[in-house]
């Protein structure tokens, strides 16, 4: 039995292949070598006779022309059916050593492929110069914010981003926006005096934390929903999803979705810079996360995420943080560019925009290498530092990213593609042959008068 299922078609093309090679290996062809012999002997006598051999006359003896009838495919399936049977298997019309040589050749063609997407020393030496030096960059000019009489201070890079959103957000002009009715909304209340439900760790420190409407993803969606319809959407420190109207913020509600998006961004404006700023995105979802015994007060993982934020955890933090994570893509994408422009690509198609493996067959495992090794350094960090403020949480998110795209790259895309790279390059071969075929059968019917059925 098979260890292949075949198609209907694939088998009638067997069992007509099988029929095919039983006919051609039936015909008994003439043992030419005795006539070649006695036309080599002809042909040295005519030499010594002083006799050309091509001055002699041409001996043409007319025929008639003869009938070829080809059958259709039906007609072969039906008579290769007759002669060999329905069962053929393909592996059958080949001997061992044919066999073997396919296997061969395949394997050569499944190493090709690979080599195509495999790093040398040049890629690999791009990837780790990367990442070491994104987490370099973290360790030594991001580092930890800490509570000071000065404000949150961190590492040299650090201070200067927030130096930048405190010199572009000047407090007085926050404040006095923060106070103006174009920035009010709903789900600003910063205490449970004005709800109606109870939200758990609602202050003037955790709201913009537990407030869905203040995360600077969730609040361009919960944020504007909330504006419209006037309520305010929390995550509390349990947990607990509430949402809720507010009915002492009514006048604060919008009508036109377009004046609500407005608003919403101009509320971010005003929280930026404040002593408890916005937090990072997706921060509030952590509050869900009532698990874990972490530490000698053995925390779950949702008081560490709300100890981190009132530690200076914040968005402005978050956008320190990226730094690093921005230097490895730059740094990665970069040398792979340069690496194959000297490789004598085009520029247009070396430019490292798209992670396309088609396009730049190595640039995402690229990528996935150098963030894994900013990740590592960065988790070393964590662990011996004992301290959460330490996760660099854009670089953590890069990396599952880029973690999972390798993982559906190696586990699901790789074969299927290294598979229609084999196959393509078979029906090129294949397409070969049909060429010859098709020449050869036009040669051999120009002697005979061709009837299709």
């Amino acid at each position: 039995m098979s260890k292949f299922k075949y198609t209907e078609t694939e088998q009638q093309f067997n069992n007509v292949l099988n029929h095919q090679s039983k006919e051609l290996s039936s015909i008994k062809r003439p043992d030419m070598s005795s006539v070649e012999a006695r036309i080599s002997e002809s042909e040295a006598l005519l030499k010594e006779l002083g006799i050309s051999t091509e001055i002699l006359p041409k001996v043409v003896n007319p025929e008639p022309q003869k009938v070829m009838v080809v059958p259709t495919w039906e007609e072969l399936c039906i008579q290769a059916e007759q002669e060999v049977g329905s069962t053929t298997d393909l592996e059958s019309l080949f001997t061992d050593e044919e066999l073997r040589m396919n296997q061969v050749a395949l394997r050569a063609l499944n190493t090709d492929y690979n080599n195509i997407h495999k790093l040398d020393k040049i890629d690999i030496t791009i990837c780790a110069a990367a990442g070491i030096l994104g987490a370099v960059v973290d360790i030594l000019l991001i580092g930890i914010p800490q509570k000071t009489l000065d404000g949150l201070k961190g590492g040299p890079l650090s201070n200067y981003v927030r130096d930048w959103f405190n010199q572009r957000f000047p407090e007085k002009e926050m404040e006095k926006l923060a106070n103006s009715k174009v920035s009010k909304v709903s789900f600003d209340a910063q205490d449970n005096r004005h709800t109606t439900e109870y939200v758990t760790g609602l202050s003037a420190y955790y709201h913009r934390l537990l407030s869905l409407g203040h995360d600077p993803i969730l609040g361009l969606i919960f944020g504007v929903y909330d504006i419209l319809t006037g309520k305010m959407t929390t995550i509390d420190k349990t947990g607990k999803i509430v949402s809720q109207v507010m009915e002492n913020y009514a006048d604060r509600k919008e009508s036109d979705i377009f004046a609500a998006i407005a608003k919403q961004i101009i509320h971010f404006k005003s929280d930026i810079t404040t002593s408890m700023g916005l937090p990072v995105p997706l921060m509030a979802l952590f509050n869900l996360l009532q698990f874990g015994s972490i530490g000698e007060e053995e925390q779950t993982i949702a008081e560490i995420v709300q100890g981190m934020y009132y530690e200076g955890y914040d968005f402005i933090h978050f956008c320190s943080m990226s730094i690093p994570t921005m230097i490895i893509e730059v740094i990665i994408r970069l040398g792979y560019g340069i690496k194959r422009i000297k490789e004598g690509n085009a520029i247009k198609d070396s430019i490292p925009f798209s992670l396309n493996r088609e396009k730049h067959p190595k640039l995402s495992t690229m990528l996935f290498i150098g963030h894994s090794a900013a990740t590592a350094v960065n988790a070393g960090k964590v662990y011996f530092t004992k301290n959460p403020m330490a996760i660099n949480y854009p670089q953590w998110i890069a990396f599952a990213k880029y973690s999972y795209k390798q993982l559906k790259w190696v586990l699901l895309e790789k074969p299927e593609l290294r598979d229609a790279y084999v196959r393509g390059i078979i029906a090129e071969k294949l397409n070969e042959v049909y060429a010859e075929i098709d020449e050869t059968f036009a040669e051999m019917s120009e002697q005979y008068i061709v009837v299709f059925n």
